[in-house]
């Protein structure tokens, strides 16, 4: 048992790996792999920092911590009943590890080892090993962010911290020691000194003038006398967090007298940094009321233009700036003399105000350039100010920069905003296929973004057309001869879906897939882009990432992300990579912009329109904090206006799509075998043919069907060909595209809120699917087999349509008749059945009578396999004669050639 554990309580078994930051996972007794909702809040508990987890970013099952956080979280008082401990050896090494940092944290010693060179903290290397000099310099950051400081301020804080710590200096018993700024006497000089309060009172008291020269055990009052030794401690350390202030080690109260620059000096330097130690600061009230004065703009804008149908966001605009100080209206002339005279407390009215000169250098900065450089509507859109959107801001709201459109920009800026209106753009005419208007509507929005240069995100609902609408822009990019290719980056287990879907709906467009051992690195990537010429470059988030640098070195004509969520934790390397991709035109596609947290939202603007939501930290500020800690509905109303240009959202529940749409979509979702799938069923393959050509009739269609339901396995797990016993999620997942691709959609669709069925022919598969579903998402999955009892089977039924459970299992034969199980929005049908009245059957289970929700059908299909040759074959059959098909019969009075072509995995 480590420090972390206490008796009797629960415990949560960690695996720890680090790299850019640290990636925690935990399991229960059993081993299962525990989601970090689950878990997380007993780490958090007492984490004031993180708003007890309220900040806490996940990828996955996976809970991500700075090294700061990291020895935070694990040197404070553990839970009072669960326990957390190492999984390895190298994992308690991890923990032992946050111990020793936390105690060199407390260590005096660490202080004067310490210092500040270009910015950055550098520990003396005498000072422990490097590791932990490391982690030291990640929680130093971290403290300083804390308290609102930054890295240059260090040097400053150093002796504090030496003698008293982060959490600064203890309460006294029965006094406050502070320090007292006096506004000017007669001489114009500030008095700047100690004073003392009792903890009660509110009054200060100071040594006479006449008695400023004594010692301070003399000059004490009677009361305080026995703490004259603390006190003059206690002063010396505060004074030492004053840049303004030498070295003080004197026995006397300290007194000086100040000018105003000295006194702006420390208002600008050493009171913040008493402050963030909690160091009382007396200062005049009107100068406090100074430092809360307030400069605003507000711009009336303008077009040239006459017509609204000829303004464009490359329309140059014109504004007709106004400006007021703490309420008062300054002229152009008077904002210009403020800015030109660098003055910081000026007179308006009867009360003294102090400006920020550097604000008002910035103000006149965008001012200048707005009217130089020519403005247009885009820029302003651009330009990081609040509520520009917005025709007239609340009346609570306070914008420093407020814009005022006149109609013809408020009637473009609306087109934005309804996405009503958009310039029709013709179909290109080698599209094959018809779009549905609302996704003629998504396809006039992507091109209208492109041609005003903006990146958007396509966020429309699973089932909507999210791909097409896409390949149709993407032939209308082509039409345009660009110099570069347009790339598209996509989970690997859709690669091959859009691999079909071009080639189905966009076959005149050249596609290059980069993926795979064998494709072209570095300088021979780019030469193979210049011979080939392609329009489109297929590539995976994880090839992308690794090829970064050469994909980095081009400007692609645009750059889609299916899958964007795939983006959503900004602090992955993977994510930071992509963001950094160079496109004329960048586009986000993805039916959940938001899954967990605000900041997804932001990691998916910032590679769409960069800045467009500020940095980071700006971000936290103005919508993460007050959305996700106050639920703040003043702050999402502000969000959602200002991301709804640049966001397209239509869900099936809209009114206006449900009379555009069939009941039912089936789909097919393609997806390729893996490497070791690939070999094993080419060797399957050979060893087949090559006994077929030894038997006779009976014995040859005995074989085919024998090596039929072994390919159908194979190609839905290696292991199930195998007869391997199970292991863990993480270790199947990645050795078979389907089963990852199956899982991740059935939790989407749960998470979602919706319900699915997956039906699969083979007992193993339904429970690797069990296993999966219930370690990464922790929904205990129930299995429809043919050996359940009838009580339990209804029970089982009525639960799923009662919406007491997401994700229904059934085997295809034991539940594809029979069951109504209607509350089901989506069916997943995990293999094919030879015979196309089955899987129908099966369907039906949740297209039927009762069904008032649409339906999307998704048929997995693993790529060069015989499931999608079979797949075609069944097309074709079926429009013959549906009596053709009654089941896999059909294919053993195929001639060896034929069986031969169909088995050959051709991928």
């Amino acid at each position: 048992m480590n420090q972390f554990q206490t008796e009797g309580s629960r415990t949560y078994y960690l695996k720890i790996d680090q790299s850019d930051v640290f990636r925690l996972q935990a399991y229960n007794d059993s081993g299962n792999r525990i989601p970090p909702e689950v878990w997380s809040p007993f780490l958090f508990f007492a984490d004031k920092d993180s708003f007890f987890g309220m900040n806490v970013q996940t990828d996955g099952l996976d809970l991500l911590l700075t090294p700061a956080d990291f020895v935070r979280l694990f040197q404070q008082e553990p839970h009072h009943y669960v326990q957390f401990s190492g999984r390895r050896l190298e994992d308690d090494a991890w923990l032992k590890l946050a111990a020793r940092v936390a105690d060199s944290l407390n260590d005096s010693a660490l202080w004067q080892n310490v210092s500040i060179m270009d910015g950055q903290i550098l520990i003396d290397e005498a000072y422990g090993d490097a590791e932990i000099r490391s982690f030291l310099t990640d929680t130093i950051h971290h403290q300083l962010r804390q308290k609102g400081l930054t890295s240059t301020q260090l040097p400053y804080i150093l002796h504090f911290v030496e003698h008293a710590g982060w959490d600064g200096l203890e309460p006294a018993d029965d006094y406050v020691l502070a320090m007292q700024l006096i506004e000017p006497d007669d001489s114009g000089l500030w008095i700047f000194r100690t004073a003392l309060r009792t903890k009660r009172g509110s009054a200060y008291w100071t040594p006479s003038k006449r008695r400023e020269n004594e010692v301070i055990e003399k000059v004490l009052p009677e009361k305080w006398r026995m703490h004259s030794a603390q006190i003059q401690t206690r002063q010396s350390l505060i004074l030492s967090l004053c840049p303004s202030v030498d070295r003080y080690e004197d026995d006397h109260f300290y007194i000086a007298h100040w000018t105003d620059a000295e006194v702006l000096n420390f208002l600008r330097n050493d009171a913040d940094l008493l402050q963030a130690f909690g160091i009382e600061v007396s200062i005049p009230s009107w100068l406090q009321a100074v430092q809360e004065s307030k400069v605003r703009v507000k711009a009336n804008v303008t077009s040239p233009a006459k017509k609204a149908s000829v303004v464009g966001l490359d329309q140059i605009i014109n504004f007709d700036w106004k400006f007021s100080l703490n309420g008062h209206d300054l002229s152009m002339q008077d904002f210009e003399q403020l800015v030109t005279e660098n003055r910081e407390f000026i007179r308006v009215g009867n009360e003294w105000v102090r400006v920020d000169s550097n604000l008002l250098m910035q103000l006149r900065q965008m001012i200048d350039e707005a009217e130089d450089a020519d403005w247009t509507l885009k820029d302003m859109l651009f330009h990081n100010v609040p509520d520009i959107m917005l025709e007239e801001p609340a009346d609570e709201d306070d914008p420093l920069v407020e814009f005022h459109l006149n109609k013809s920009l408020k009637v473009l800026l609306d087109k934005l905003l309804d996405k009503r209106d958009l310039p029709e753009t013709p179909l290109p005419d080698n599209l094959k296929t018809e779009l549905r208007p609302y996704q003629k509507t998504g396809f006039d929005y992507l091109v209208f973004m492109r041609e005003e240069g903006f990146g958007l995100c396509l966020a429309d609902d699973m089932g909507l057309g999210k791909t097409v609408q896409l390949i149709a822009y993407l032939l209308h990019v082509q039409r345009q001869q660009p110099e570069q290719p347009s790339l598209i980056i996509c989970p690997t287990s859709v690669l091959g879906n859009w691999q079909k879907e071009l080639e189905r709906f966009a076959p005149d467009l050249k596609v290059a897939t980069h993926y795979g051992g064998n494709r072209p690195k570095g300088q021979a990537f780019l030469d193979s882009l210049a011979t080939e010429r392609p329009d489109v470059v297929l590539s995976t988030y994880g090839i992308a990432s690794s090829d970064s640098e050469e994909i980095q070195s081009i400007t692609w004509t645009s750059i889609t992300l299916d899958e964007a969520q795939n983006i959503k934790n900004m602090y992955t390397k993977q994510s930071r990579t992509i963001r950094k991709f160079k496109g004329q035109h960048h586009i986000a596609l993805t039916g959940t912009p938001i899954e967990n947290r605000l900041s997804e939202l932001w990691s998916i603007f910032d590679f769409i329109n960069k800045g467009y939501l500020y940095r980071i930290k700006q971000f936290q500020e103005a919508f993460m904090v007050p959305i996700e800690r106050d639920d703040s509905e003043a702050a999402k109303e502000k969000l959602r206006q200002r991301i709804q240009p640049f966001l397209l959202r239509r869900t099936k529940k809209d009114p206006e799509l449900q009379l555009n749409l069939p009941e039912k979509l089936e789909q097919l979702e393609y997806c390729p075998l893996t490497p070791e799938q690939a070999a094993l069923y080419e060797g399957l393959v050979q060893d087949t043919v090559q006994k077929m050509g030894t038997l006779t009739g009976f014995e040859k269609k005995g074989l085919v069907l024998k090596m039929l339901s072994k390919l159908k396995q194979l190609c839905n797990h290696p292991s199930l060909y195998l007869k391997e016993p199970y292991t863990t999620a993480d270790e199947l997942l990645p050795r078979s595209q389907k089963l990852e691709r199956i899982v991740t959609l059935a939790g989407e669709i749960a998470e979602r809120g919706e319900q699915c069925l997956i039906f699969t022919q083979y007992i193993g598969m339904g429970h690797l699917l069990q296993q999966a579903l219930n370690e990464l998402y922790g929904h205990e999955v129930p299995f429809l087999t043919g050996n359940m009892p009838k009580h339990q089977r209804d029970a089982l039924v009525a639960a799923f349509q009662n919406g007491e459970f997401p994700i229904f299992i059934l085997s295809l034969k034991a539940g594809g008749t029979g069951l109504n199980l209607t509350a089901a929005t989506h069916v997943l049908h995990a293999d094919r059945w030879w015979n196309p009245a089955v899987e129908n059957q099966a369907t039906d289970r949740a297209y039927r009578i009762g069904q008032t929700q649409f339906v999307h059908v998704h048929k997995f299909v693993t790529i060069g396999t015989i499931e999608e040759k079979i797949d075609a074959l069944l097309t074709q059959k079926q429009s013959m004669s549906d009596q053709f098909i009654q089941s896999s019969q059909w294919m053993t009075e195929l001639s060896d050639e034929e069986l031969k072509d169909l088995f050959t995995y051709s991928f």
